[in-house]
């Protein structure tokens, strides 16, 4: 045992599950000697529903995680520089990407036998900006391991959700000496713009496979399901043969003790019939 392996298998158990399976792997390490392991097994927290749910999200997509966390470290390095027609511009994409993945999320907790309301959602949903504004939290919900959903408190200006300047326009700020240093900074801000870009699409691509995925899903279950009903319905004409061939043997043992029963009876007639031929054939020769 190893405690990286073990809590990796703890978090991906559904919360009902977690309490005792934790139990059981502390026993398996107070059993094997490990006192220490046993006691950081014991430490990890059971996830509340909506940590579960993003749990669930990076196990089941794996291939979305690493563009995610790309997205958001573009994010932040484009907050930092680009004004606020900009920062509106990547806030919409930021939402829209979000809202996609908190009902993949929700998606998969219903599959998964836990479906879930608006309320869980959204701290989903909370949690997801959290790891778009703050790489702590991106590398806390990389982990799968979240016992609480994460706070979106840290967030993005609130000019990325929308919000207008107020009041004139700022100055604009004083020329540095040289331009290297301007030059620099655009070439920073184009590559932040790229990386973003280019993590959305990739998130775009991957949900375009995970839908076609999921198509191809309920197509093979479509087919297993018609399969199963084919072998029900033979299951059920086997067992009515199965039946019937047992009804004949019985028929056929019934018959043959029957035949043995009507057998003994003509021997025994037979000999009955012998007895008397000869007694009669006694007294006649008596009688002459």
């Amino acid at each position: 045992m190893d405690y990286d392996s073990v809590a990796d298998e703890l978090y991906a158990l559904r919360p009902e599950e977690f309490t005792a399976a934790r139990a059981s792997a502390m026993a398996s390490a107070r059993t094997a000697g490990d006192r220490e392991l046993a006691a950081r097994i014991g430490a990890l927290r059971k996830p509340s529903l909506a940590a579960w749910v993003s749990n669930l999200l990076v196990r089941s997509s794996p291939g979305e995680v690493e563009p995610l966390l790309r997205l958001g470290e573009g994010l932040r390095q484009a907050h930092q520089d680009l004004d606020g027609a900009q920062l509106r511009e990547l806030s919409r994409r930021q939402h829209a990407l979000i809202r996609a993945l908190s009902l993949q999320a929700r998606q998969l907790a219903k599959e998964a036998g836990h479906p879930i309301g608006e309320g869980v959602q959204r701290e989903v949903e909370n949690t997801l900006h959290a790891v778009l504004a703050d790489p702590e939290a991106a590398r806390a919900w990389a982990g799968g391991r979240l016992t609480r959903p994460l706070d979106a408190a840290v967030g993005f200006p609130a000019v990325a959700e929308g919000a207008r300047p107020q009041g004139p326009a700022p100055a604009p700020a004083p020329s540095r000496p040289g331009g290297k240093a301007s030059e620099q900074q655009r070439r920073r801000l184009d590559r932040a713009r790229k990386e973003a870009e280019a993590a959305e699409r990739e998130l775009r691509g991957l949900r375009d496979e995970a839908a076609a995925a999921d198509r191809a899903v309920g197509e093979a279950k479509r087919q297993v399901d018609a399969l199963q009903r084919q072998v029900e319905e033979l299951t059920g004409e086997l067992e009515r043969i199965r039946s019937e061939h047992q009804q004949a043997r019985f028929a056929e043992r019934t018959a043959r003790e029957r035949a043995r029963t009507a057998g003994r009876r003509v021997r025994e007639a037979g000999r009955k019939a012998a007895t008397a031929a000869d007694r009669l054939e006694r007294l006649t020769s008596s009688d002459a």
